[in-house]
């Protein structure tokens, strides 16, 4: 057994580290490494487990963080912490790591292995950040391959015209319209305002909300209509990523629909009179607060009777992705473009 002192402690009585093994060399092993340690400064601990450093990160270090992403990060590292939860920290090896999520395969997909593995990186960083532990074998680990995600919800071309012709006599149809032809996020729809969505009126004025210069039939055209997509329907109010955060030109068929929509809404703002709350949202409810789930999502029967086409736009992402599946299928193929160059 061998020991290193640590100094007093405030009562006075000496503070010692104590390793033990079997020989003298494993003792001598062990105390260089906990002096590379003290060295380092960091003052690890037998008792301190992965779990608990987890728990303090899920606690500490997610500031700004919302509840749903807390709780996805908590269910996604149950399973690892199963494994190996109640091993010491300082004691984690990186095949420790890779064994625990080698087992969730079968379970998990690809990226949901990739957030928690990312996640418990991060909690291994945050006890690495406070002097619980020497280094973060997470790092070391590459994440490996789960199972096949779910089949994609991209729709077929003629989906998306029965849907968009289901949707054209109901509240929604600008949304729809947007959602497809933009490709808009979902969340960043329900939080797009009437001053967001903006008009080239000239070289001096430059880009005016249609709040103040209308739709103008005269500014009609390719490139003279657009919006802003700054916010979102998130925690903190931010969009998912800052390459989210983007200005969307507006084709005509987009402009008319929102104009027809701003026209409803302010039907809707007269009938709803005192009852009306003005916060400038164009998807708005009939008295002009943000809508509930059941009135914004498309996926509700009336949205998809023609066509075949049941599915929606209510998945958060799930616009930009049918976006990307319509581009995709009206791309040429590789023997048509070569045809078109001989």
């Amino acid at each position: 057994m061998g020991a290193v002192s640590l100094g007093y402690g405030p009562d006075g009585k000496r503070i010692r580290r104590k390793v033990s093994g079997k020989t003298k060399q494993e003792v001598r092993a062990k105390l260089e490494a906990l002096h590379r340690e003290l060295n380092a400064g960091v003052r690890s601990s037998s008792t301190y487990t992965v779990r608990e450093a987890v728990d303090d990160w899920l606690r500490e270090g997610l500031d700004g963080t919302s509840d749903r992403t807390r709780t996805l990060y908590e269910g996604l590292l149950g399973p690892v912490l199963d494994a190996i939860g109640a091993r010491p920290l300082r004691d984690l090896g990186a095949r420790d790591v890779r064994s625990a999520l080698s087992q969730l395969g079968t379970r998990y997909s690809t990226r949901s292995l990739q957030i928690t593995r990312n996640s418990l990186e991060r909690a291994i960083r945050h006890a690495e950040a406070n002097d619980l532990v020497g280094r973060n074998v997470a790092a070391l680990v590459k994440t490996p391959r789960g199972r096949d995600g779910r089949p994609s919800k991209s729709f077929t071309l003629e989906q998306a015209k029965a849907l968009l012709a289901a949707s054209e006599r109901t509240r929604l149809h600008a949304y729809v319209v947007l959602s497809l032809l933009v490709g808009i996020r979902t969340e960043q729809a329900r939080a797009l305002r009437w001053d967001y969505v903006v008009t080239w009126v000239d070289d001096s004025a430059g880009w005016q909300p249609v709040t103040s210069a209308g739709f103008d039939p005269a500014r009609a055209g390719e490139g003279r209509y657009a919006i802003y997509v700054w916010r979102s329907e998130r925690h903190g109010g931010d969009t998912k990523t800052e390459k989210s955060r983007r200005t969307l030109a507006l084709p005509q068929r987009c402009v008319e629909a929102l104009r027809q929509h701003m026209k409803q809404q302010e039907g809707e703002r007269q009938r709803a009179s005192e009852l009306w709350q003005e916060h400038g949202l164009v998807f708005a409810s009939r008295i002009g607060t943000a809508p509930d789930r059941e009135q914004r999502d498309p996926r509700a029967p009336h949205h998809h009777q023609e066509g075949g086409a049941r599915r929606g736009l209510g998945a958060p992402g799930d616009a930009a992705h049918l976006r990307v599946g319509l581009v995709r299928q009206r791309r040429p193929s590789r023997e048509h473009r070569a045809a078109r160059r001989t």
